[in-house]
């Protein structure tokens, strides 16, 4: 199953961090396709408490045969392990973030997860690292891939300073 994750981070060492938890996550994947990372970006946080850090986010895609849940379960744990509590809040400053984007062409609502996630489209510092490793992807229930919903994100007036801006390479 192709899967992909968003990673991000605005507290400590941002770089480390993400590169940490790539290869943590990396551990789950199996050689049956490419593991895919983007280039890493730096967003201006969004509905984050004033002052908060800038966010270096990025997107990975790699294959697993880990149910959804199993995975989601690893993730928390490499959450936990990089010091960001069970309990956080939303939209607060956090060492590390990783959310489950889409696994193949699985749609369903949990009350853990929901598949693909729904805020996708909604989100710059997700769609911009995402054009990098799928853009042509289409998820269940869109019309359009990928690059094509950032074109129209794009198009539709994002300030150039709201733009992710890409910094490194994983």
């Amino acid at each position: 199953m192709r899967i992909g994750i968003a990673l991000g981070s605005n507290l400590d060492d941002r770089l480390a961090l993400l590169r940490s938890a790539r290869k943590r996550i990396q551990s789950f994947h199996e050689d049956s396709g490419p593991f895919l990372c983007s280039r890493i970006y730096e967003t201006a946080p969004a509905d984050c408490p004033p002052g908060s850090p800038f966010f270096l986010n990025a997107a990975l895609e790699m294959s697993s045969s880990l149910p959804p849940l199993d995975l989601l379960a690893e993730l928390q744990r490499i959450e936990h392990d990089f010091g960001r509590p069970h309990d956080h809040g939303f939209h607060t400053p956090r060492t590390i973030d990783l959310d489950i984007l889409y696994c193949d062409n699985l749609a369903f609502r949990l009350a853990d997860l929901e598949l693909p996630h729904p805020r996708i489209f909604e989100r710059p510092f997700v769609l911009f690292p995402l054009i990098d490793i799928c853009p042509d992807r289409i998820l269940p229930g869109k019309s359009i891939s990928i690059r094509q919903q950032c074109d129209l994100t794009y198009a539709t007036g994002l300030s150039s300073q709201d733009l992710p801006k890409p910094l490194h390479h994983f």
